[in-house]
């Protein structure tokens, strides 16, 4: 880790030697550790610096740590900062909650255990430095995009400029001149404003009225109106407005004019330039497009990591760790592939050495792999990496990777459309197989089954493991009657004094899926899904009993719009969760409440207790539930948990 990538963690408590040990415990993190012994103290250092995580006493002399992280909050910079409360006293629930309202996320107590402290902080700093690098490639995007457009505003200055000093009789490129004697009627057009327009001048007689029908009828409005306003003090005008040409293509123009004006104050000649701009405006939308789909992949990447996080089972805070890195890093072996090739698609074999590749040192030439070449998908490249992982990190622990004798062979196919992967082990040591309904195993089948409509067959004989993936290289375009299973394994609680709260669940990434059902499960909800097509989440919409419906808006490829207009029609409430934000979201469902990915716990349960209760949503849902004057059918006993 270099100088730049370390965060600061600020360790706040008026004891020196409680510090003291904080950092010896934190010190292996490698991050820039900052001591503060009173609340003060730690208020000027957090003016001072950029800090990722504040460590906080509850109990300080002058200002208790309750204060200190009210203090922190009120300030903008420090809404998001990561606050662990440390207390040596046994906190109430009261104490707890208030603690959470301060923006606190997590309590230690004391006794401190050194790796559960470090643990949590190096998740908090791992999610800071990855929002710090995210911020910086937005700057950057942000600075391109801005250089951009400053460097396209000065081109078309210049050519103005130039026009005008020529007497707007040259046409040039994209650009055209024309003149309008309103008192004669009689109009000159150059060769450029009728290539603009796409109109033939040996058809075409230009007049006000023939233009008029070429403007979009929006456009034309405001220009008329906005030049008859024009005083004669002000004998200029430009203006954007966009055309249809015969053909039915849409461009966009920028207009630039001078006005004479009569004696008695009425316009009598008007003359200027037209350019077009088609391509400037389609290269700003395309920056902007760019930098929604950027913060919408970084979203569901975040997503996928706190889905990987919460749902990661192990005996210990070492098991847990190693378990994490390993599952976020085979997502960034996936995305680093991906990247290189702008997302078009990751080569199954490279995808195949590098998970295979930490295993190679020891193992050698007993480790083989070979198949014909194939491009993955994003979506299958990600969860083909997990699984492979999955298999990977169960072969080194109880299979052909863990003794000497073992041998490995991964080999794949292309055959009638389908992708088929054999991973087979020999020579593995004797033992119990995995749980089929253990995380790795559940994550394998689940991911395959459902997010990429494939199957997985495992086989354990004297000879190890045989696993065998079937994938559809071609998503189906529908999946009625392989409706996805549902995911309520997770313990929910039974909830006997009060009906449970039934919810539609649409959602295509496999891991959100099953923390999505975890948190449902958890409030107590009955979960119809999930789903991942619009087809199977269109037949689940016809169910009566249906109370709410979270929906993700981009079904690897389909739109989820036709599900809303169902759930609408019936006056159903449901919210999206996705990674885009509000101006992506198609105009006539803008009235929806977006909650955008990585989802809390917390804000589902905010977002559904609100709907039941007929609130207008808040905090970090996006928009209000309910548009003025339309009503959404009432939710009667029911109850969250």
């Amino acid at each position: 880790m270099t100088a730049s990538d370390k965060v600061n963690v600020l360790l706040v408590d008026d004891q020196p030697a409680k510090l003291l040990a904080y950092e010896v415990i934190l010190r292996e993190l490698g991050e820039n550790l900052v001591k503060a012994s009173s609340g003060r103290e730690a208020l000027e250092i957090l003016l001072k610096m950029d800090v990722a995580i504040v460590l906080i006493d509850v109990c300080m002399p002058e200002l208790d740590g309750f204060q200190l992280a009210a203090m922190i909050r009120e300030h903008p910079r420090f809404e998001k900062t990561a606050i662990i409360f440390i207390s040596a006293i046994l906190l109430s629930d009261v104490d707890r909650l208030r603690g959470y309202e301060m923006g606190a996320v997590d309590y230690v107590p004391v006794p401190v255990i050194p790796e559960v402290l470090r643990a949590k902080v190096k998740i908090f700093a791992e999610l800071h430095r990855k929002t710090r690098q995210l911020e910086r490639m937005n700057i950057e995007l942000e600075r391109r995009v801005e250089q951009r457009t400053a460097d396209l505003v000065a081109s078309n200055l210049r050519l103005l400029e130039s026009e005008w000093r020529r007497s707007l009789a040259l046409a040039a490129g994209q650009m055209g001149s024309w003149d309008w004697d309103v008192v004669k009627g009689e109009w000159i057009w150059d060769e450029g404003q009728y290539r603009i327009f796409g109109v033939d001048p040996a058809d075409f007689s230009v007049s006000l009225e023939n233009i008029k029908k070429l403007v979009q009828p929006e456009d034309w409005e405001r220009l008329t109106g906005e030049v008859a306003a024009i005083p004669r003090s002000e004998n200029t005008y430009q203006s954007e407005f966009r055309i249809r040409r015969p053909s039915g293509e849409l461009r966009w123009c920028i207009g630039t004019m001078t006005l004479s004006f009569g004696p008695d104050g009425k316009i009598v000649r008007l003359g200027g330039v037209t350019i077009d701009i088609t391509d400037r405006k389609e290269a700003e939308e395309h920056q902007a497009l760019l930098a929604r789909e950027v913060d919408h992949r970084a979203r569901n990447a975040l997503a996928v990591i706190q889905s990987i996080v919460r749902l990661t089972r192990a005996k210990s805070i070492e098991e847990y760790k190693d378990s994490v890195e390993g599952r976020i890093t085979a997502l960034a072996r996936a995305h680093t592939l991906l990247s290189e090739s702008r997302w078009h698609g990751a080569d199954l074999s490279t995808l195949v050495t590098e998970e295979l590749e930490p295993y190679r040192a020891n193992h050698g030439e007993r480790i083989v792999s070979s198949g014909p070449a194939v491009s993955l998908q994003p979506s299958v490249a990600q969860t083909l990496a997990l699984a492979l992982h999955e298999l990977a990190t169960n072969a080194a622990k109880y299979g052909a990777l863990s003794v000497d004798s073992g041998k490995l062979s991964v080999t794949w196919d292309d055959k009638l459309d389908s992708l088929v992967l054999e991973w087979k082990e020999v020579g593995g040591r004797p033992g119990p197989h995995p749980s089929p309904r253990g995380f790795g195993m559940k994550l394998i089948s689940t991911s395959i089954d459902q997010q990429l409509s494939g199957k997985v067959k495992f086989d354990w004989d004297s000879d190890g493991l045989r696993c065998t993936i079937a994938i559809p290289l071609e998503k189906p375009a529908s999946l009625s009657g392989q409706i996805a299973r549902k995911l309520n394994e997770v313990g929910e609680p039974d909830h006997k004094t009060a009906a449970r709260l039934r919810v539609l669940l649409v959602e295509d990434e496999a891991l959100v899926a099953m923390m999505m059902c975890e948190f449902l499960g958890e409030l107590g909800c009955s979960i119809d899904g999930p789903h991942s097509s619009v087809a199977a989440a269109l037949a689940a919409a016809e169910h009566e009993d249906i109370d709410f419906a979270l929906l993700d808006i981009n079904l690897a490829g389909e739109l989820v719009y036709p599900v809303a207009d169902r759930l609408r029609a019936r006056e159903m409430p449901f919210a999206f969760v996705t990674g885009y934000d509000l101006d992506s979201v198609e105009e006539g469902f803008k009235h929806a409440p977006i909650l955008q990915k990585p989802v809390s716990k917390d804000l589902l349960k905010t977002a559904l207790t609100s709907h039941m209760n007929g609130e207008p949503l808040t905090g970090d849902v996006l928009v209000p539930a309910v548009p003025p004057g339309r009503a959404l059918k009432k939710v009667r006993n029911r109850q969250i948990a």
